[in-house]
């Protein structure tokens, strides 16, 4: 070969179809192998057609770094988006991070870059040298479809093998929808894996996910939770974010352990009879200059003008949703997690954002849509075409918004005009019963609308309770430290607050910690309070939680019409003077559950409360059991109904009501 250029431009005549190798001379020796250029462009005009449409559903599959073997020479396929780069290079361990070494091809129908390198091998680190529109060369750029990243805070991609796993979750996958059904129990152990427990309380480790199969999950099926939400184990630069902040939506977090490891822990989640629910983030992404802003020299995935593409409350930017490619992007890792990595649901992170254009924007810091309104159009079109994709690759998945707002639809089909979510989480449920249970018990009787509303809209959606993360950080306190009063008044408080939840209709979450009574708020650079197992509070606490979920899915009363008005009648509503209320959950059986909540420390002695059938009740819960560190009264075990009307029925029973207590009583016959 000849040098014809001083820059290192070599040139030599090869007859055409010829095969032929390369060899090269550096200073510590010869490398020898096939030329990257000798291979023609790779990706099909299908594929690049689908991509600019927006409707490649497998870009886990087409972009980033793709191990394969072409014409018997084994390496990887390149493939980025940057549609304004004047060129773009790929580089990394293979080739000294020199961008003369591997400048890509422009495939211009599709606006992507792409080329296949010979003998790089899984595990090389790489990123991309661009140079943008105007000529400036860019910092170097992380792959946003990469499949695996290094550890924070380095910032490289890495080439991962295609997940090849060996699935034995057969039997979970088949019966999946009847789990998932809207009759059927649903329960969430909301958990940061990080904090939840550290190896030999070490601040400076946290558990892989071989270690979390041996400890989380035997942990959380003892506690009966139908399924474990993770926060966010997508790839993010800051762990301060706790996930939040995420740049690789198709990659996971490399601290806990590698893809293959990730599965066989969701494997054995699903062999344990637990499902899988990860949060991801299709609201926003951090700016970080290795990241996706500007990323090929323009505003490529977030928009232009900061009224529309800045993020006021976390400084981030907002993806371009009325993009095709960016949308294609977003349900593209959203269909990887539930189909490649068996995920069982989608909690998709800050809904309320994407839904108004004036989220948490002055009145002149935001710009109205096509019809001057402040409903964001492309975000809508783009959870129903989400949400209908999810439909389609994966049926039985349950996806979650977490909605702040009153948007109406939010689990509504995409065919009658809706969302398409499964479920949406009640915010105002938990704003409004926490601001009571927070109060002096002497001022609840003001405050008696914070529990009685949230049953005026209950069945408008189909919702989950949550007591999420969200609600024990930056100075809330713990729920425990939230009860006020003194003492065991504090653990009765929330023993009170968490039978109440369990026993109103919607699904359950709850976040880590609140199961072992921790009193300080969670520290997600620390591990949770164990030692409160060694305390009667803490394991009352603990016992309570798993007796709950118990009767969650073993009685169908108490899950089965969880969104249906007909599986809820309240009984007392109005006894502001004693602040107790009780209502009746209804199953398809017939034998309803009567729950009974005391939210003062003063014990109401021969309490009357109507119900519907004559004959024994039974005292199926009593929140103040010395089982859960109460004080040990009650009923002894139930009451009989007396012919006296009551609350509109004609029976009657007279109930002993401790302090700080819930009741779950249920019909088992006999004569009154």
């Amino acid at each position: 070969m000849k040098c014809v250029a001083q820059a290192g431009l070599y040139e030599a005549r090869i007859p055409t179809g010829a095969p032929y190798k390369l060899r090269i001379g550096w200073a510590d020796g010869w490398e020898e192998g096939a030329d990257p250029y000798s291979f023609p462009p790779l990706l099909s005009h299908h594929d690049l057609h689908l991509f600019a449409e927006g409707k490649h559903r497998e870009l886990a599959h087409m972009m980033g770094a793709q191990t394969m073997t072409i014409d018997g020479v084994a390496g990887v396929r390149f493939a980025v988006w940057a549609p304004n780069a004047k060129s773009v290079s790929v580089v990394g361990d293979f080739n000294l991070w020199n961008a003369r070494r591997h400048p890509m091809r422009l495939r211009h129908d599709g606006g992507i870059w792409e080329l296949f390198i010979p003998n790089v091998m899984s595990g090389s680190r790489y990123k991309y040298d661009i140079t943008g529109p105007d000529g400036a060369r860019l910092p170097l750029h992380a792959d946003p479809f990469a499949l695996a990243s290094e550890i924070p805070p380095a910032t490289a991609s890495v080439v991962a093998s295609p997940l090849d796993f060996e699935w034995h979750d057969e039997e979970w996958m088949a019966r999946r929808s009847s789990f998932h059904a809207e009759n059927a129990p649903l329960s969430i152990y909301e958990c940061h894996v990080g904090s939840w427990r550290r190896p030999d309380k070490d601040g400076t480790r946290i558990l892989t996910w071989d270690e979390l199969k041996e400890t989380l999950i035997p942990y959380v099926v003892d506690l009966g939770f139908t399924h474990i939400e993770l926060m966010p184990i997508m790839a993010h630069p800051f762990d301060g974010s706790w996930g939040y902040q995420p740049l690789g939506l198709f990659a996971p977090m490399p601290r806990q352990g590698n893809p293959q490891q990730l599965a066989s822990f969701i494997d054995a989640c699903h062999q344990a009879g637990l499902g899988v629910i990860l949060d991801w983030v299709p609201a926003h992404f951090p700016n970080d200059l290795h990241g996706m802003a500007r990323f090929d020299g323009t505003c490529l995935f977030e928009h232009q003008d900061p009224r529309e593409g800045l993020h006021p409350d976390w400084h981030t930017l907002i993806y371009n949703v009325g993009r095709n490619e960016v949308r294609g992007f977003l349900i593209a890792s959203a269909l990887m997690w539930l189909t490649q990595y068996h995920v069982d649901g989608l909690r998709v992170d800050a809904v309320a954002s994407m839904l108004y254009r004036d989220y948490s924007r002055p009145h002149n810091g935001w710009l109205p849509n096509y019809y001057g309104g402040r409903e964001n159009l492309e975000s809508v079109e783009f959870l129903r075409e989400l949400n209908h994709a999810v439909a389609e690759y994966a049926p039985t998945a349950l996806m979650i918004a977490e909605e702040s707002t009153a948007w109406p639809g939010v689990t509504r089909s995409v065919d009658s005009g809706g969302l398409g979510f499964t479920y949406k989480w009640n915010m105002g449920w938990m704003h409004d019963t926490l601001s009571y249970i927070s109060r002096d018990p002497l001022w609840r009787r003001y405050h008696h609308d914070n529990i009685l509303f949230g049953l005026h809209y209950a069945f408008s959606e189909k919702f989950v309770l949550p007591l999420s993360h969200d609600e024990v950080v930056h100075g809330k306190g713990s729920l425990l430290s939230r009860m006020p009063g003194e003492g065991g008044t504090r653990y009765a408080g929330l023993r009170a607050y968490l039978a109440f939840m369990w026993g109103h209709p919607g699904k359950k979450l709850l976040f880590m910690g609140a199961e072992l009574a921790q009193w300080e708020e969670w520290d997600p650079h620390g591990e949770l309070a164990w030692n409160m197992l060694d305390t009667p509070w803490g394991r009352g606490m603990h016992a309570l939680v798993r007796d709950l979920n118990r009767l969650h899915r073993t009685e169908p009363t108490l899950h089965q019409r969880d969104t249906h008005s007909d599986g809820f009648a309240w009984i007392i509503g109005n006894d502001t003077e004693n602040s107790v209320f009780a209502w009746l959950r209804y199953g398809d059986d017939g034998k309803p559950v009567l729950v009974v909540c005391n939210m003062t420390p003063v014990p109401r002695i021969d309490y009357r409360i109507g119900v519907p059938l004559p004959g024994w009740w039974a005292e199926r819960l009593n929140t103040d059991a010395d089982d859960y560190g109460g004080g040990g009264t009650g009923n002894a075990g139930g009451r009989s109904t007396e012919q006296i009307v009551s609350h509109g029925y004609e029976q009657s029973c007279v109930l002993y009501l401790p302090p700080l207590s819930v009741l779950y009583l249920q019909h088992e016959g006999g004569a009154g």
